[in-house]
């Protein structure tokens, strides 16, 4: 037993040299090894590190064609003193302010001058359908709400025109189109909020609900909603002139319609773009805007006072 003893015990310390030589010699080799992967890490890493460098670069070219895109197709909000012709300006709209008067008419109206403050603008790019038939459909339940409303009170105005027709002809066979109202804004008096540049007709400062009449005899070509004018009545006058009443809170004509020198035709109001409610008149050569001329001197020609 004690002889078995002493050939373990050598057997035990040469295996456990070995081991220590094979530690050493692993350690040995571990090294070279461990320096070979860290010489083999470095290249994904230097990848890495410029894949993250280039990432801010990368992003503001994506930041810089977006802003190109929205600086190409937007939304603006008119603001006060605002005109198509300074908007189209400031916002480079190719084409100027008649480009951005054709893409946004459904929402301006047929006066490109009647913008106010709130009014949505695209730039770049025609006003969406959506929108249009949104105002459409409001226009037409405008249209028929005011229907109803003319339905209800056809008989009383009848009566009420009839009266006041008997009470406010002259013998030049013109009249006012308002009784006892003072002009507040005149003819072609300048301004921003006009994208023509000047005011095309003249404002009588009235309160809603005043009658207004027809200047002279004649037929009603137009009487409905006009956009920015809000409700309005065209009449095409004997003489050939036509004129326009805009911004009424009721219709008493309809088109097609003969009217007689102060007939009432409507009472006045703040429809449309307006900023309080009065009377815009207007005496045009055509039924159509642009076609203005001065409606005092209009007036006066035909022997009545005015102011």
């Amino acid at each position: 037993m004690p002889a078995k003893g002493k050939h373990r015990r050598p057997k035990s310390q040469r295996f456990v040299r070995s081991i220590a030589v094979a530690g050493t010699g692993g350690a040995a080799l571990a090294l070279p090894l461990m320096g070979a992967t860290g010489a083999h890490a470095a290249t994904p890493q230097s990848v890495s590190e410029k894949a993250v460098q280039s990432l801010p670069v990368t992003q503001k070219s994506a930041e810089k064609t977006a802003a190109k895109k929205t600086s190409t197709v937007h939304t603006y909000s008119v603001r006060a003193g605002d005109y198509l012709s300074k908007i189209a300006d400031e916002q480079n709209v190719s084409g100027g302010w008649k480009k951005l008067y054709a893409d946004n008419r459904s929402a301006i109206g047929d006066d490109p001058s009647l913008i106010h403050p709130g009014l949505k603008l695209s730039i770049g790019k025609k006003a969406r359908t959506s929108t249009t038939k949104t105002e459409s459909s409001s226009s037409s339940k405008a249209k028929k709400a005011k229907k109803a409303e003319k339905t209800e009170s056809k008989s009383s105005s009848k009566s009420t025109a009839a009266t006041q027709s008997s009470n406010t002809t002259s013998s030049s066979g013109y009249t006012l189109p308002v009784t006892g109202a003072t002009i507040g804004t005149g003819y072609r008096v300048a301004g921003s909020m006009w994208s023509s540049g000047y005011h095309t007709g003249v404002d009588f400062v009235v309160p809603t609900g005043t009658s207004l009449k027809a200047v002279a005899a004649g037929t009603v070509v137009s009487a409905g909603w006009g956009g920015a004018y809000g409700n309005q009545v065209v009449i095409k006058l004997n003489d050939g002139y036509y004129a326009q009443y805009a911004h009424l809170s009721q219709l008493s004509v309809s088109a097609g319609q003969t009217v007689t020198e102060g007939q009432q035709i409507g009472l006045s109001g703040a429809t449309g773009n307006v900023t309080g409610p009065h009377l815009h008149f207007e005496i045009r050569t055509t039924p159509d805007y642009g076609s203005d001329v001065d409606p005092v001197a209009y007036l006066r020609s035909k022997g009545v006072a005015v102011g």
